[in-house]
């Protein structure tokens, strides 16, 4: 176990947290006024949905013992068997909670970089409903593919840097069959989409 390696990851795992919040800012500054809270809170809520769904099945998903090469079964159902000791696995040199808080951070912010494709385009229900879905049935056996031990991707030598497969790729095609899907906003090209920003308020003046 070591001190240094355990805090750093910690530290990680905090700048990561935040984030989900700083999305949340970001988006919220591309819509109308009226829809600014309903698409921060598509981010925030994220943080405790899925934090819940990491514990109970997420994180067993992932990085729980191989399924033939697809996705982790359910044995660390609700973290059982997940505790304090090193696993030699993943965390050789920090205790296995604080892996999986480290990569619960990845599983939060994930979905919820897709929810700039849902903005002022899905009513808050059936996003939370597609984002419990979405993270059960493509991000969890994704993860468990490259990340996870026995995954089939990391069979094959496949390094994922900084999770441009398991995050951005995933939810680069998830923002875009949305999209595709759901098509224009109401009211595209018939009224103003003229986003909340402040900024641009006062320089228009």
């Amino acid at each position: 176990m070591n001190k240094a390696d355990t805090a750093f990851i910690l530290a990680a795992s905090g700048l990561v947290l935040l984030m989900t919040p700083g999305l949340a800012l970001f988006y919220g500054g591309m819509v109308r006024r009226k829809n600014v809270l309903g698409t921060i809170m598509q981010s925030l809520i994220l943080i405790s949905i899925i934090s819940m769904e990491w514990v109970y099945i997420g994180y067993s998903m992932s990085f729980g013992p191989d399924v033939g090469g697809f996705v982790g079964d359910l044995s660390w159902f609700a973290l059982a068997t997940v505790t304090d000791e090193p696993s030699p696995d993943y965390a050789s040199t920090t205790p296995q909670t604080v892996f999986m808080i480290f990569q619960c951070m990845f599983a939060i912010i994930t979905p919820a970089l897709i929810t700039g494709a849902f903005a002022e385009r899905v009513r808050f229900a059936p996003f939370l409903i597609f984002t419990i879905l979405w993270s059960v049935l493509v991000y969890n056996p994704v993860c468990h593919w490259v990340w996870g031990k026995g995954g089939w991707f990391a069979g094959l030598g496949l390094l994922d840097f900084a999770g441009g497969l398991v995050v951005h790729a995933t939810c680069g095609v998830a923002a875009l069959a949305g999209v595709l899907v759901l098509g224009n906003r109401r009211g595209y090209g018939r009224t103003s989409f003229m986003p909340q920003n402040h900024g641009y308020e006062s320089w228009r003046g």
